[in-house]
């Protein structure tokens, strides 16, 4: 299966080109070539692309380009999307690479994206991220177009006048621009277009800077989409000829093929680009510290007028608001300009464009609000209020605004057996059973009947008050609720049809907002179904005891297998997802013969293969094991003897992926994903092979279900119930888009109804859950640099800047990462900086510190766990600590063997010697016990909080019966308080502006990273 990669160049002095490439991880060839540039070992030909992409012959023509991509000498490293292991990580370096391209001219790039953008899952090709990103990006330009988030402008290019449409990206806009800028993959400005083979010694692209190549791509897939949208609605049919004025010309070249307008006198030119100009500035002028804002109340009861209050706002602290009437009596607030009054006044001069009514309020000399009616405040909901908050004002609208008025509730009630509320095991319920159900339409918060409705639609009133609430109500939705009272609103269905019903949602205009069932099928889609069933008491054969939460969970498992259906275990990492689907097994054997149940086939990543033998084995002895990995593992018939003769199958899911055709071989009782979040993607090679292994039900286990984007979920979840949630084009359209664009409250509550009954998550530090958990206390420990210390960390920001500044593209951003990888290590101990094998002692504060922190830890008996996300200074650290303490220091890092790392787990969770446990953050941060340990110690920071708290949980976990200390080092005026104020100022945002790494520091301005990389000269000793 090919892998589909896109990239775009900026054009010099034109608009820019969208270049497609694939890699086919099946035809890997190593390169023999000596030129700088090598060919791209496993690209796949131009041709090749073009058939199996099937795109028109007349958008694309067949180039070269060279891509940066990261790799070593053998070879440039495979694409997350291919499920190909790197063969090794050492030496790995950013190089070029010539690949094949199909070139696609800028005004033909919306539509082929557009084609491009949901490829059919079966098919013979996969999306990479970087197209995945340029699919959203054109869709986000026509949006732009269709709301006419853009004016036409007078460009020049190639010396040649052109007519030109830009966005103008205000309030929101803003905000989703920079969104595409943190997040752009690096590949879709790495590839450069070159007109002929590479040779031996020429130089190689370096990529193009962020900001310019998400501008332009921007505004070249924005102007190609306005001039399919415009034409009619601009030129009304009439287009000017060459002899006509160059205005006339300009209006229609806007929606031309050819934008160019030739011999224009330099008079024209100079006159229509300042007008052109000064609308584009004022435009723009909303985006400034303050805004004005606009507050909608409704009515009280038995009153008529709406009000309509103006202030000012902070944009940055939405709580800093001073009313209108407070700007004129003189009140301020922090940060407001020098005459607020005149702000104020401007701000509503230019509001007036967008809402043509404030012309009466700006009669008055100090406008403070203005009174509505309730037809001119529903235009005002409905037109004006989208309109100034996308421009950038500030805009407050009552609590039920936006939310649909009309809806259908469902109810259905369960028959004999199945009515009472119990375990599906005890009553005998399935999906086939017979249940009678009821619609009925809801407006607001109670139901209506077609008597009434049919008196609101005569009424055509838009804003109505029912039963004491008001409700917006439009004509579409009137009609689909009239259409609906007209079809069968009660009668018999299938359990299966109600849960469909409920996973549907209703319809656009009119969806299903409530739901009351009752008996089992109840008990499933409250989404609480875990509370609502009789907790299952440990199993036999369970070495242990379950916990109360652990057991309504066995519980809910239990009863979504006796429905046939799958589930999502999102358990906090800690609470035991393990332990809780061991047992499940273990039920599953009772009153059976070991050879009348099927086996479970559990996928996990390699590095959980041994915890899960160990588990079983600690806590369901009496459960055969059989481990599918590495060289020697079974394969044809001793393969499925082994398989007959196990209860539980653990294989990895690369292993999976090789071995898929034998995997379908064998009917399953069960696939179970643990750290499911691996097939989060449901376009990588991994995932569509976990999908094609058929079983009876499937369980996804993963303590973060969504990481990113909805789209996740629904990879999630298409796995342990396929085609319940529908194609993903229509969870993107019904939920994803509504949800993550609009924060639409309506879509998210339906995306929870239809996703709750299947969703299982609990949080380790709700009380309510887990009451003997100890307490995990964090801390800053902040350390000072030694003189030493100081002078490198000087010297290292001085050379650096000077290389950023010189640098551009990938270079830069590579030069960004070098600087503030060695001003980490200058804060780790200036030997990690220089590799010399110098002394340790009395060089580095966070060395000191630590040395005094391990001494305490030791005396007190007790044992720690210091992350370092450095194997070399790892290599350092160890032998210095352990000779300094006189006690064992172990050290985990990726390069030790399975039974080695092993080894060193067991010895310390088993020995009663205080010790410390030195550990690579990457090779331990996840999927391993470490409850011995009651401190924590993160030496060097990894910028992203989801990382440290996974490396955390090694030891805050189910089995710690101490409190657990976590100590961050710091080293106080450096890059390091810096970045980790940054974050906490935006903790919110953290996990989407700072993703899982450091990349993010790449994208700021060579003033901001002078200002994060400078040393405070109170932080040295």
């Amino acid at each position: 299966m090919l892998v589909v990669h896109g990239a775009w160049a900026p054009g010099s002095g034109r608009p820019g080109r969208l270049l497609l490439w694939a890699e086919d991880p099946t035809a890997r060839e190593t390169s023999a070539s000596r030129a700088k540039v090598r060919p791209h070992p496993f690209a796949t030909g131009a041709e090749a692309l073009a058939g199996a992409l099937a795109l028109p012959d007349d958008v694309t023509s067949i180039g070269t380009g060279t891509v940066q991509l990261p790799g070593t000498s053998q070879g440039p490293v495979p694409s997350p999307e291919t499920g190909v292991e790197p063969a090794t990580s050492r030496g790995v370096r950013l190089a070029g690479w010539a690949v094949p391209t199909l070139v696609v001219p800028g005004e033909s790039a919306v539509a082929v994206l557009a084609a491009l953008a949901d490829p059919d899952p079966a098919g013979a090709w996969v999306a990479g991220a970087s197209l995945r990103y340029l699919c959203l990006l054109a869709g986000w330009a026509c949006d732009l177009a269709q709301h006419g988030r853009m004016l036409p402008q007078l460009t020049i290019e190639e010396k040649v006048p052109a007519a030109r449409w830009r966005s103008v990206l205000t309030g929101t806009d803003l905000a989703t621009y920079r969104d595409f800028a943190a997040g752009m993959p690096p590949v879709v400005r790495a590839v450069t277009p070159v007109t002929a083979p590479a040779r031996a010694g020429s130089a190689v692209a370096e990529g193009h800077p962020a900001g310019r190549t998400l501008r332009d791509a921007l505004e070249t897939l924005l102007d190609a989409s306005a001039r399919v949208i415009l034409p009619e609605r601009i030129l009304g049919g009439h287009r000017a000829g060459p002899k006509a004025p160059l205005p006339d010309r300009w209006i229609t070249a806007l929606t031309a093929p050819d934008p160019t307008l030739p011999h224009a006198s330099a008079g024209e030119l100079r006159d229509l680009r300042k007008a052109l100009d000064d609308w584009m500035r004022a435009a723009q002028a909303a985006n400034g510290p303050i805004r004005v804002s606009f507050r909608l109340t409704e009515p009280e009861p038995g009153e008529d007028d709406w009000q309509l209050e103006f202030a000012l706002q902070s944009a940055e602290d939405s709580g800093l608001y001073l009313p209108a009437e407070a700007v004129w009596a003189g009140e301020r607030f922090p940060g407001l300009p020098r005459r607020p009054d005149e702000a104020l006044l401007a701000g509503l001069g230019r509001a007036v464009r967008l809402f043509p009514q404030l012309n009466d309020a700006l009669r008055q000399q100090q406008p403070a609000a203005m009174e509505l009616n309730t037809a001119e405040a529903y235009d005002f909901l409905r037109q004006a209020a989208p309109l100034l908050q996308a421009a950038g004002f500030g805009v407050q609208l009552p609590s039920w605004a936006g939310r649909k008025g009309v809806g259908l509730k469902l109810t259905t009630r369960t028959r004999s057996k199945a009515g009472a509320s119990r375990a599906a095991a005890d009553s005998g319920f399935g999906l086939s059973e017979i249940v009678d159900f009821r619609l009925d339409l809801v407006i607001g918060d109670g139901t209506v009947s077609a008597e009434e409705l049919a008196e609101l639609a005569r009424l055509k009133v838009p804003l109505v008050r029912v039963r004491g609430q008001w409700v917006e109500l439009d004509d579409r939705q009137l009609k689909a609720a009239l259409k609906a009272v007209g079809r069968r609103r009660e009668g018999e269905l299938t359990a299966a049809e109600v849960l469909q019903q409920v996973v549907e949602g209703g319809e656009e205009d009119l969806p299903l907002i409530e739901v009351d069932a009752d008996g089992v099928l109840g008990d499933l889609l409250s989404g609480q179904a875990s509370e609502r069933l009789e907790p299952m008491p440990t199993p036999e054969g369970f070495q242990g005891t379950l916990r109360p939460y652990q057991e309504r969970g066995l519980s809910w498992l239990h009863f979504l297998t006796r429905l046939g259906l799958g589930g999502i275990l999102a358990d906090d990492m800690g609470l035991g997802k393990t332990a809780q689907t061991l047992s499940l097994l273990l039920t599953e054997r009772v009153g059976r013969a070991p050879e009348e149940t099927a086996p479970t086939l559990l996928i996990c990543p390699m590095s959980l293969i041994t915890n899960w033998q160990k588990e079983a084995d600690r806590f369901a002895p009496e459960l055969r094991v059989y481990v599918h990995h590495g060289g020697t593992r079974q394969r044809g018939d001793d393969f499925l003897a082994a398989v007959g003769a196990a209860d539980l199958v653990l294989t990895t899911y690369g292993t999976a992926a090789r071995d898929l055709e034998t995997l379908r071989e064998i009917g399953w009782s069960r696939v179970a994903c643990d750290e499911a979040q691996a097939i989060k993607n449901s376009g990588t090679r991994q995932s569509q092979a976990v999908r094609a292994i058929p079983a009876r039900t499937r369980l996804a286990l993963t303590g973060t279900p969504v990481e990113n984007h909805l789209a996740e979920l629904w990879s999630i979840m298409d796995f342990c119930n396929p085609g319940l949630l529908g194609p993903a084009k229509r969870f993107r359209r019904r939920f994803q888009e509504p949800i993550e664009i609009n924060q639409d409250a309506d879509a998210t509550a339906a995306l929870k109804r239809a996703t709750g009954p299947f969703v299982l998550r609990r949080l380790k530090t709700d009380k309510s859950i887990i009451s003997d958990l100890p307490e995990k206390n964090e801390m800053k420990v902040w350390c000072t640099l030694t003189p030493e210390q100081a002078t490198l960390y000087q010297a290292v920001v001085e050379d650096m800047m000077s290389e950023i500044e010189g640098s551009e593209g990938i270079q830069r951003r590579g030069n960004v990462l070098a600087a503030m990888m060695k001003l980490k290590q200058v804060c780790n101990h200036p030997a990690h900086l220089l590799k010399d094998g110098s002394r340790l002692p009395d060089r580095s504060g966070k060395l000191a510190r630590l040395e005094e922190l391990a001494e305490e830890i030791v005396e007190d008996g007790d044992k720690a766990l210091i992350f370092t996300q450095y194997a070399e200074w790892g290599s350092l650290l160890q032998p210095y600590l352990a000779a300094h303490l006189d006690r064992p220091v172990l050290w985990l890092h990726g390069g030790l063997s399975k039974p080695r790392r092993d080894e060193l787990v067991e010895r310390f969770q088993t020995e009663d010697e205080p010790m410390l446990f030195l550990l690579s953050l990457k090779a331990a941060g996840t999927g391993l016990n470490l409850t011995a340990a009651n401190h924590v110690v993160h030496f060097d920071r990894w910028w992203n909080p989801a990382v440290e708290d996974q490396a955390t949980d090694r030891a805050f976990r189910i089995g710690q019966s101490r409190d657990v200390q976590v100590r961050k080092f710091i080293c106080t005026g450096t890059l390091e308080e810096k970045i980790d104020a940054m974050i906490e100022r935006k903790k919110a945002l953290a996990s989407a502006v700072v993703g899982t790494g450091e990349e993010w520091i790449t994208d700021l301005s060579t003033d901001q990273l002078r200002e994060l990389f400078a040393l405070d000269p109170a932080a040295v000793r």
